[in-house]
């Protein structure tokens, strides 16, 4: 198997499990951010793993549109499926399914991990540091169990069954006018010292530094990457709410 991994992390979690199972599969990694030419690791490539994390029952957009703009690459391609979830996100691993038509019969294995929640301002998701340990813990094993599976043929689809599925479907309908509307909704308050981190780090080129202050492109994600790095706790998405703890987990 010559196989290539491809991955999107807002704040670190899919990183880790893309980098952990590449090193267990003796796989190249590569973040989709990377200015690298891909159709060449496609090309020198029979299978692709894609890591991603769930953002409201959906693939995230900026995976959305690789994915859109390499299908013809994908289509050829026999595919693993990873999605990382704070909860059970009943079909999250299906959904990139469905942007590649035709891939079904190529799907090796599809699986979710659960890792800790990076959603530091919300007050019904409190950051957790006994979860912050003990979830990538847990992860890794899974991860470890996929991986024989693999190498011993076994295929498994997590998220195919019809709970999931509808799960999914009766979720992810709210999801594209929340993720519309959170395009422009990044923030930063008066505490922002213009220090251009959070400009440097955006996966989606959204922020700049113009007339001493922060000025978005209407083009946010929501990966929360700029929330949980701010060293002011300046910066906020969709939500107003200030973090008080920011997730330094997996960071970037």
């Amino acid at each position: 198997m010559k196989m290539i991994v491809l991955y999107f992390s807002g704040t670190g979690n899919s990183k880790f499990i893309a980098e952990q199972f590449a090193e267990k599969m003796h796989a190249e990694c590569h973040s989709i951010e990377e200015k690298i030419d891909y159709r060449e690791l496609f090309d020198k490539s029979d299978t692709v793993a894609v890591v991603y994390p769930i953002y409201g029952f959906c693939v995230p957009r900026i995976m959305r549109e690789f994915a859109e703009l390499y299908l013809d690459d994908l289509k050829k391609k026999k595919l693993i499926i990873f999605c990382t979830q704070m909860v059970f996100s009943g079909d999250g691993a299906r959904a990139f399914a469905r942007l590649i038509p035709g891939c079904e019969e190529r799907i090796l294995y599809a699986e979710h991990f659960k890792m800790p929640n990076n959603i530091c301002n919300f007050f019904l998701f409190p950051m957790n540091g006994k979860e912050a340990a003990s979830k990538p813990e847990k992860a890794v094993k899974r991860l470890d169990k996929v991986c024989r599976d693999i190498e011993n043929g076994v295929i498994k689809k997590r998220g195919w069954n019809a709970f999931s599925c509808l799960l999914g479907k009766s979720q992810n309908i709210f999801y594209p006018k929340l993720e519309e509307k959170a395009r422009h909704s990044f923030r930063a308050d008066d505490s922002c010292i213009k220090c251009g981190l959070c400009v440097k780090i955006c996966p989606m080129n959204n922020l700049e530094i113009a007339d001493d202050q922060v000025i978005q492109k209407d083009n946010c994600t929501l990966c929360y990457r700029c929330v949980n790095a701010c060293p002011k706790q300046a910066a906020t998405v969709f939500l107003k709410t200030k973090p008080k703890i920011q997730y330094k987990g997996f960071h970037l």
